[in-house]
């Protein structure tokens, strides 16, 4: 039995063949239901619970600071919804200044004269009545046509959470309820878009709060309470890192596994090779490689050219020259170059090979997921001494979560021991050792992960109650080993390998033994059936069509690093209407 793992004595379970509790063991997640217990970091805000969630953060700041609705709003989207941060400028410089910094003017009406009917305009020149005039909160005051002309090309352009006083050098906010009113009259159109702007603006503007990137788009958006740098589980079922959008890929960080994604996606290392190896033909501009020691090369197209220069010649030559060609002598070390391609291609080639063996592995299990399971659904009809086999689904997804961690960890290995990121952070003597390091723990946990698949593509549904018990106990020893060596390979790379470099922008998210979080349903504390103070961004929302894309989806599409472009939406009867307002800019593509 010893040699089916390598973990710690103390983390593994044995037990007699008598032990009549067997059947009852929660087995290698009895040690965690004290951590499924915590609040989760991180909450799923779907299209119906985006208002509420909106409207959460808007109550605590109007509260906190005794404001009206419109200069909450003005606030958090000018720190981008951060409300510590509101907070700590707030406690740091003041009131007066966290408003002037925002744009947030209070002005004292009961200073100014009394009104006369008639008013003059300084925008258009127009002398109007009193009625047609309106004030902002900056003491400004103009004709409503103007206004409506001024708000009409703001939001155009696209400048509708933040449209400016027009008056000259007032970095005033608009109020937003003299905005929706005055456009609502000649353009409801506008007025519709300017709405929907403002609901967006909590997940457009806000750093902790990202849309789902699923495809096609689950309508879904992710707030992280606490830590940017994690790997989240939407309701969709899409798992992904909330840093930097792509699909799950810890133990990479975020600027390796672009790297990693672009050399696969690009086969950069064969195009390399080829740059080495080859010459251009000048007459068909076909790569050509030479496969003797002439220097005169004949290219399939029947064009004779100079392989040292590149250069057009005809076919008379020596061994010597080249009639009527002459080019110099030849200085660079044309052997060492081809020797270090070939190097870089061996080493390139090794850790995709494993990395997409992992990943192919990886598949094929996820697929007989239905076969294992049938086998337990038939073991669970037998008259067996053996009544809970939740220990072969907790093996499983463990097998999965661990295949998942070995096959990012090539990945991670190529750029952790290269010289593309990390060439003058270490000696070379220090890279081996750390390398030796690291593979010894690579290799620990490839081999129990091998062992445990194995053992559950047995066909246990046809054993003994004592073969039973002993593939029992087998796996549960197998899924707490690769556990706390999947644990200590995180806290190799944390502290001995990245804890220890001065560039700090190679971080990794944690490592957690449950897999990556589920994130929870977003639920508000304040009355859902409250409706916003007679703003048109009250109501209820429509959900479009649901992901469907899988848990472990090796083909997701990282999103840009730009917000995905809008769809036109409608604010019908004072409700909010978002239509799959954020696709991928991919699936735009394909579509």
């Amino acid at each position: 039995m010893d040699d089916y793992y390598t973990a710690d004595e103390e983390d593994c379970y044995y037990s007699s063949d008598h032990d009549e509790s067997l059947g009852g063991i929660d087995n290698d997640d009895s040690e965690f239901h004290a951590a499924s217990s915590k609040k989760s970091t991180t909450q799923v805000i779907t299209q119906e619970s985006l208002l509420a969630a909106q409207r959460e953060d808007l109550l605590r700041v109007m509260e906190l600071l005794s404001i009206k609705e419109h200069h909450a709003r003005t606030l958090l989207i000018h720190y981008q919804w951060d409300i510590e941060k509101l907070i700590s400028v707030f406690v740091e410089k003041g009131k007066d200044c966290l408003f002037s910094g925002a744009g947030v003017t209070v002005f004292d009406s009961s200073s100014l004269p009394s009104s006369s009917p008639n008013m003059s305009c300084d925008v258009c020149l127009e002398d109007v009545v009193a009625e047609q005039m309106k004030r902002m909160d900056c003491g400004h005051c103009f004709c409503n046509d103007c206004w409506t002309e001024h708000f009409t090309v703001q939001i155009n352009e696209g400048q509708s959470k933040r449209i400016r006083c027009m008056a000259h050098k007032c970095n005033a906010i608009c109020d937003e309820d003299v905005v929706r009113s005055l456009v609502s009259k000649k353009r409801p159109d506008l007025a519709e878009k300017f709405d929907r702007f403002l609901v967006e603006s909590y997940i457009e503007d806000n750093k902790m709060v990202k849309w789902c990137p699923s495809t096609p788009h689950c309508g879904n958006a992710i707030r992280a309470e606490d830590d940017k740098l994690c790997e989240v589980e939407c309701s969709c079922g899409l798992q992904f890192c909330f840093s930097c959008m792509c699909q799950a890929h810890s133990p990479c960080s975020c600027l390796m596994w672009e790297l990693w994604r672009k050399k696969c996606r690009d086969e950069s290392e064969t195009v390399n090779w080829i740059t080495v190896h080859t010459k251009l033909c000048p007459k068909c501009y076909k790569p050509v490689e030479k496969n003797g020691g002439c220097n005169l090369v004949r290219c399939i197209c029947g064009q004779y050219f100079c392989w040292l220069c590149g250069g057009a010649t005809g076919k008379e030559h020596t061994y010597r020259s080249i009639a009527g060609h002459s080019c110099g002598r030849y200085e660079d070390d044309k052997e060492r170059q081809m020797e270090r391609a070939k190097r870089d291609l061996d080493r390139y080639t090794h850790y995709h090979h494993r990395y997409k063996a992992h990943t192919d592995s990886s598949k094929l299990e996820d697929k007989l997921r239905n076969t294992i399971l049938e086998k337990v659904s038939n073991s669970e009809k037998k008259e067996l001494k053996l009544k809970d086999f939740t220990w072969v689904t907790n093996g499983l997804n463990r097998l999965f979560r661990s295949r998942r961690i070995l096959s990012y960890s090539y990945a991670f290995a190529y750029y952790m021991f290269g010289e593309e990121l990390f060439k003058d952070e270490m000696s070379s003597s220090e890279r081996e050792m750390k390398k030796n390091l690291f593979e010894d723990q690579q290799q620990q946990l490839e081999g129990n992960v091998e062992k445990l698949s194995q053992l559950l593509e047995e066909p246990f549904d046809d054993f003994s109650d004592d073969k039973v018990m002993d593939v029992r106990i087998h796996v549960i020893n197998l899924s707490v080993a690769v556990d706390s060596l999947c644990k200590k390979m995180y806290e190799c790379i944390e502290n001995d390998l990245l804890g220890s470099l001065q560039s700090g922008i190679h971080n990794i998210a944690p490592y957690s033994s449950k897999g990556i979080e589920q994130a929870a349903e977003f639920h508000a504390s304040w009355s859902s059936s409250k409706a916003l103070d007679s703003s048109g961004t009250s109501g209820e929302t429509s959900r479009p069509e649901k992901a469907s894309g899988s848990r472990d989806s090796e083909d997701m599409v990282c999103s840009s690093s730009k917000k995905r472009p809008r769809r036109e939406g409608s604010f019908t009867n004072s409700k909010v209407t978002l239509l799959d307002l954020n696709l991928p800019a991919d699936f735009m593509d394909q579509n």
